[in-house]
């Protein structure tokens, strides 16, 4: 008998609200038994979400809010824009430069 052993887990895709809920379990749970201690695995368990997801998730919205020390979405977000931005003003620059040197040397042609 083979058993069959998927060697990578298999991905899943949450939405925003899904998130959103979680994150309120956690936070509600927290609240209402005065600790940390447990929360994540249970409300992840509930859920059917996998833990490191849910932490993950929990630990975000913390340093969106202030709570822990860390790079915001916000902020990460600009970073990636900023990013893109500098890539694209790079290429636009080696064409332009390239546009120069090759217009340059056919004025230099025509001088001569």
């Amino acid at each position: 008998m083979s058993v069959n052993v998927d060697p990578k887990p298999t991905m899943r895709r949450y939405s925003p609200d899904q998130k959103e809920q979680a994150v309120r379990m956690v936070f509600a749970l927290r609240a209402e038994l005065g600790t940390s201690q447990g929360t994540v695995k249970r409300v992840a368990d509930q859920l059917g979400i996998g833990v490191e997801s849910v932490r993950g998730w929990v630990k975000q919205a913390e340093i969106d809010s202030g709570r822990r020390p860390g790079t915001s979405s916000a902020e990460s977000e600009e970073v990636k824009r900023l990013r893109q931005e500098n890539r694209e003003l790079r290429r636009a620059n080696e064409i332009l430069q390239r546009a120069a040197s090759f217009f340059g040397a056919e004025l230099d042609r025509r001088q001569k």
